[in-house]
């Protein structure tokens, strides 16, 4: 029997002990799925004639429809938030004292406001006639403070030395920061970046409050406007457009890591010149 430190290997009476537990909790689980199952069923919400509403042409357009608006949505947010972002680092990281606050300000201004309520008091105060914009506008001014602060700890785990070897060749402050310090922390933090854009994606639902035509608020009026033998069809549709959203956030994530991969097989640096033999004369020298 082996043991380290900090874990103890169980003995006989522990390891029948959690084998039991393990049984116990996975019987508890599977009743749980099963007991619900069978009360959506008694509700007949699991019926074919319930899925059957996915067959409509009409739906499945306002599905796409929903789609294309999401996607919209996040990609003008996913921009904005990541240019936001490197604005805000290089104005906390400014040596200008009134640029460092105003920048520091607005981040955690931002951050402590619910992102519902900055949404929706850009859409009443601004932009009450375009709420794509309203949504995109919100998730931009929210997400890229969060980038500001995930970058800001990026640069600050680069080695100083590249730093002051960088000030030693002569290069301004913004030339190192743009040209070392910001592509070197966004290669150390491309997966919590990459994290945040998918926390931005799914944020897109939030875009019902201001009755932007998303995903989320496609499928309550889908749920809430179709009718099959006097019931509506919530189960159903919370399970296809929670799937959809569980896709595109697995694409999205499986691009992330397929970046990721491919920055670490990149060649860097300077390729080193073979050394030329040494002859006769160099070595009497």
């Amino acid at each position: 029997m082996s043991a380290s430190v900090l874990y103890d290997a169980p003995g006989p009476k522990a390891v029948l002990r959690n084998r039991i537990y393990t049984v116990v909790g996975t019987v508890a689980v599977v009743a749980l799925i099963v007991f619900a199952v069978l009360r959506l069923k008694d509700k007949g919400q699991l019926e074919g004639a319930m899925w059957d509403i996915f067959n409509y042409s009409g739906i499945r357009q306002n599905i796409a429809d929903a789609i294309v608006a999401t996607l919209k949505a996040f990609g003008l947010a996913a921009i904005g938030s990541l240019v936001l972002g490197v604005v805000l680092v290089v104005g906390r990281l400014s040596d200008h004292r009134p640029v460092r606050w105003v920048a520091t300000t607005f981040v955690e201004l931002f951050r402590s406001i619910p992102l519902l309520i900055t949404i929706y008091a850009i859409w009443v105060g601004f932009l009450a006639n375009d709420p794509m914009w309203a949504l995109a506008l919100g998730l931009s001014v929210y997400n890229g403070c969060v980038q500001a602060e995930v970058l800001r700890a990026g640069i600050n785990s680069v080695p100083t030395g590249q730093r002051e070897a960088a000030y030693a060749l002569g290069l301004s402050k913004s030339q190192v920061m743009m040209s070392v310090l910001i592509p070197q922390a966004v290669r150390a933090m491309l997966p919590t970046i990459i994290s945040q854009l998918v926390v931005t994606l799914k944020d897109t639902s939030l875009g019902y409050i201001i009755l932007y035509p998303e995903l989320l608020q496609t499928a309550r009026l889908i749920a809430s406007n179709t009718q099959v033998n006097g019931d509506y069809p919530y189960v159903p549709t919370i399970i296809v457009i929670g799937t959809i959203y569980v896709t595109m956030c697995l694409m999205l994530a499986g691009l992330a890591t397929w970046i990721e991969k491919r920055g670490r097989r990149a060649k860097t640096g300077i390729d080193v010149a073979p050394a030329a033999p040494l002859t006769p004369t160099d070595v009497s020298a």
